[in-house]
């Protein structure tokens, strides 16, 4: 009797430490080629696969995705509805929200592009006037110092707002709009996939804006950026984080490497 009660008092103990995983719930919107379809049953994209990765990795945190949209994710992360949001930029809206930060490290770049046509060359990323654009709706651009309010792009720049990347692509393609703006991961994966259409486009040399994406993290929750910065720190030394990035066409910032965007001026 007296064994039989000691073993339900370890057993009793065990528990705690068998469910000791933390859950951490990561906000994601649809941003190709990083996240595509959050709400749907079998999200994918990097994103998804980094979750994958984190979780394998360690047994201290669970990481979930949570849906979110690029216009609702301020008030989301505010009201505590998730946790943190990755391959994010501090400029991207977030002044004025109190949230940590963690450095990603990783770097993408929005690139111009347009239809080919005879004669056109690089002289034709020189200006905006008289183009054009097919954008992203709710997306933060350079050459529009950040400004994302759909009205401001629409009379400002002559601009038809879509949620798709390839919807923009077919745009300029079939000659329903002059230039659009195309982080370079989702373009080279597109390049790929769409050989044909990719002897149709025209990549501009120029660089609307630099990518360096952070974490971005509510203070009081159930990770902070050293403990996040540590995970990544094991997945960085096993080689993990590297093939991950390449297979989406991105890799590791080195160390005082700056890649320097030159928008277009109108």
């Amino acid at each position: 009797m007296l064994i039989n009660c000691c073993l339900l008092l370890l057993g009793l103990c065990v528990v705690p430490l068998v469910s000791a995983t933390q859950a951490v719930r990561v906000g994601a919107y649809h941003f190709p080629p990083y996240v595509l379809k959050p709400e749907s049953a079998t999200p994918t994209g990097l994103l998804p696969d980094l979750l994958a990765e984190l979780n394998q990795a360690q047994q201290d945190y669970h990481f979930d995705l949570v849906p979110t949209s690029v216009t609702r994710r301020y008030r989301d992360l505010i009201q505590e509805r998730y946790d943190l949001i990755l391959f994010e930029s501090p400029d991207w809206g977030w002044k004025g929200i109190h949230l940590e930060q963690y450095d990603l490290q990783v770097a993408d770049a929005e690139v111009y592009v347009a239809r080919s046509a005879p004669g056109r060359t690089q002289a034709y990323f020189d200006s905006l006037r008289g183009k054009r654009m097919a954008l992203y709706a709710g997306y933060h651009y350079g050459f529009a110092g950040f400004n994302a309010d759909q009205t401001f792009l629409s009379s400002r720049f002559n601009a038809v707002l879509t949620y798709s990347h390839e919807s923009n692509l077919l745009m300029l393609l079939h000659d329903r709009a002059d230039l659009s703006v195309i982080p370079r991961s989702y373009l080279r994966i597109y390049q790929q996939q769409h050989p044909t259409e990719q002897r149709q486009l025209l990549v501009s040399q120029r660089i609307d804006q630099v990518y360096h994406h952070h974490a971005l993290l509510r203070p009081s929750g159930p990770i902070n950026a050293q403990q996040l910065s540590a995970l990544f720190a094991g997945l960085k030394s096993r080689g993990a984080l590297q093939a991950l990035l390449q297979r989406y066409f991105l890799e590791l910032s080195q160390q005082g490497e700056q890649e320097r965007a030159d928008p277009m001026q109108l």
